[in-house]
Formats: structure tokens, sequence, C-alpha cells
């Protein structure tokens, strides 16, 4: 290789390191407030839905019909994607959970239950176009640094995320002053968030990272060097399959966990506290997540994380309504155990997949998982109404103890 080829690799290669950190501080940038606005939703749907209606049950439908959103926008995602890059997508999935937080905000001024539950499913895309960034940290980044770009997304998402919720209350009383209804002043504000999130990814996410990607693929047509590049189709299945446990449990858990603490008492600050403390657990740490993932390997992360949701549960189904501080212990547990997994089982099917394929497989991945969490809220409601909080937590505890006795099989050396 002649001295100026190296010298114009080198170039190349900077170059694409320093779009791959613009890229990621647009992306941590619109996290913050999308994060905000995705977590302000979740404390207030369930409570919400359930004055509206007068029912437990409908509550944990409206966090049901968010993750079904989440679940039907995935594919949309992933497709707009593949075909107009990763900006597009973003934006698409902002803006839809803009008209879905509208929504929301419209449907507590009319006092209708039935337009709440609908207004959540586009609400949902957020979550989705949330989960959809972490991949596009991981278009430029280098193979052995993934699992922290990733990684870096999901932890922006922190400071909104834990913040979010405790904006609901001053939200509320915002609307008031405002001579609107009160409860309508969450869902305005996650509008604002949601928009400007949108914003944000509009006009900073250039060059877009996965068309940048594919055309450095393509130059440079590297061979099955990459890490878990040709990986069995077994331990593939077996990430996924954590995932998706991982979803269930912690939508399951983290549901119903507002009404049993107004069961005993809470008001929406400790709600928002709580929700607050979760949502801290599901981000914050993930850099150091992402960081073993790529030192240790992808399935020590993963037994990591069924560990930490089998403790969740049985923290959080042993705690009585009025023990606040217990159950918010348990769903920051529960936060741990969804982060690792997600960014362990995440990082492995980048490896497996050249960025041409990489969109359609993530989107169908995403499916699964949201589909997964749609299901694990639709039981929470009915095993809360027809048990306890307590079968419900204690149940997905052993659910995630089955997975983790898998992961620990499949990590055992042969």
């Amino acid at each position: 290789m002649t001295t100026t080829t190296i010298t114009a690799t080198r170039t190349h290669e900077a170059g694409l390191a320093r779009v791959q950190r613009r890229t990621l501080a647009v992306l941590v940038a619109a996290q913050v407030v999308g994060g905000a606005a995705v977590s302000t939703g979740v404390a207030v749907a369930a409570l919400t839905a359930a004055r509206l209606s007068g029912s437990d049950v409908v509550g944990a439908f409206a966090l049901t019909c968010t993750v079904l959103g989440a679940a039907l926008a995935a594919v949309p995602l992933a497709r707009t994607a593949s075909c107009l890059g990763r900006r597009a997508a973003l934006v698409g999935g902002s803006a839809t959970a803009t008209v879905g937080a509208a929504g929301g905000a419209l449907a507590v001024v009319l006092g209708s239950w039935p337009l709440l539950l609908l207004a959540c499913v586009p609400f949902g895309t957020g979550t989705a176009t949330g989960l959809a960034a972490r991949f596009a940290g991981t278009d430029l980044a280098a193979p052995d640094r993934r699992a922290r770009a990733l990684a870096v997304v999901l932890a922006a998402t922190t400071v909104g995320a834990v913040g979010g919720p405790l904006l609901a209350a001053p939200a509320q009383r915002a609307a008031a002053a405002a001579g609107l209804v009160p409860g309508a002043g969450p869902y305005l504000l996650c509008t604002v968030l949601f928009a400007s999130a949108a914003t944000t990814v509009a006009a900073g996410l250039r060059p877009d990272p996965l068309r940048l990607a594919r055309t450095h693929h393509r130059a440079a047509d590297p061979g099955p060097e990459e890490p878990g590049a040709g990986a069995p189709i077994a331990p593939l299945s077996l990430a996924l399959a954590v995932v998706v446990v991982a979803q269930l449990v912690m939508i399951a858990v983290m549901s119903m966990a507002p009404v049993h603490l107004e069961h005993g008492g809470a008001g929406l600050g400790v709600v928002g506290l709580a929700i607050g403390a979760h949502s801290a657990g599901m981000y914050a740490l993930s850099p150091v997540f992402g960081w073993a993932t790529d030192r240790f390997g992808r399935l020590p992360v993963l037994a990591v994380g069924a560990g930490l949701l089998v403790a969740a549960g049985v923290v959080a189904g042993t705690a009585e309504p009025h023990d606040h501080l217990r159950l918010t212990a348990g769903l920051v547990l529960l936060g741990l155990g969804w982060s690792a997994a997600l960014v362990a089982g995440s990082a492995l099917l980048v490896d497996a997949l050249p960025p041409a394929d990489r969109p359609r497989w993530q989107g169908r991945a995403d499916i699964v998982v949201n589909l997964s969490g749609a299901l694990g809220g639709s039981v929470a409601g009915l095993t809360v109404a027809a048990t306890s909080y307590e079968v419900l937590a204690l149940g997905c505890a052993g659910l995630a103890g089955g997975v983790l006795l898998a992961v620990l099989r499949r990590a055992r050396p042969a």
C-alpha cells in the first residue's frame, strides 16, 4: 500500500469518526427531550385512563396501547430508514408521537378514555423512535465499540426519562393556571417535547449515518471480520428471546406499579419519583453495560440482565402498596435488567448483519419486542384484577429465571 493510499485511508477514517461524533451528539440531544416525553406519558397514562374510566384494567390498557403503537411503528420506521435514511425515519417517528400527545391532551379535556386509548397508539411511536435511535448510533461505529455507541444513545435518555415524570405535577398546575383541565398539562408538555426532538434530528442529523455507512461498506467490501459475523442462529435466537422476555417483564411489572402505589396512598409526585427512578435504571448505566458487552462478550451481559430481572420481580412482588421505597427499588432493578438485556442483545444483532440488511432485521426484532411488551401490559392488568400485584411480579420473576437458566447453559463452555 502506497503512502498516498495510506494517507487517503486515514483521512477517510478520520472523516467518518467526525461524522460519528456529530451523529451521537445529535442523537443524544434528541433522546433527552424525546425520553422526557415518553417517560412523562408513561407516568400519567395508567392513572389518567383509570380515573377517566373508573377501571384499573382500562388504566393498564393505556400503557398497552402505547406499547402496541411502538410495535406497529417498528416496521414502518425500519422501512423508512432503509429507503430514505435514519434522519427521515426518526423525524417521522417523533412527528407522529407529537400528534399522539396532542390527542391525549384533547382526550383529557373531553373526558374521553376511549379517545385517550386511541391517542396512546401514535404516542407509542415515540418509544419506537427512541429504540430506533440506538441503532442509528451504531451505523458508523467501529466493530469493537458498537455496544458502547449504542449504550451512549440509550444513556442520553436518562436526563429526560428521570426529569420528565417530575414535570408532570408542575405541568398540571400550569394547565390549571391557564384555565385548562389540569390533567391535560402533562400531555401538552409531551407535545412540545416530541416536536423539539423532531426539530433537533431534522436540523442536525446530516449527513445521514446509515447512507454513509452503506457507501463506506460498499467501497471497503470487508470480509467477515466483524465480531460475531456468521454467529450461529442459536445464540442470536437466545439473545432475541432474552430481550423479548425483558420487555414483557419490564412492561408488566412497571405498568401496574403506579396503580399499586396509588392504592397505598401515593400521590402523583411519589409516582413520578418512582417512575423516574425506574427510568434512570433503564438508561443511566447503559454505558457500563455497553463497555462490559464489548469487553466480556454478549452472552455474559445477557445473563446479568436476566438475573437482575429475577431480583426485580422478587423485590417488587414482596412490596406492600404503602412500601414506596421497596417498590421503587424493585423498579430500579427492573430497569437495570432491561438495560443489560437490550444493550447486549442489540449489539449481537448488529454484529451479525451488514449495513444493507440492518434496518429490515432491526425493525423485525423491534416489532417482536414491542408486541411482547403489549402482551405484558395486557396480562398485567388482567392478572392484578384477578389476583394481586404480588402474583404478577413474582410470576414475572419466575419467567425471567427460566430465561436466565437458558442463557447460562448457552454461555457454559462446551
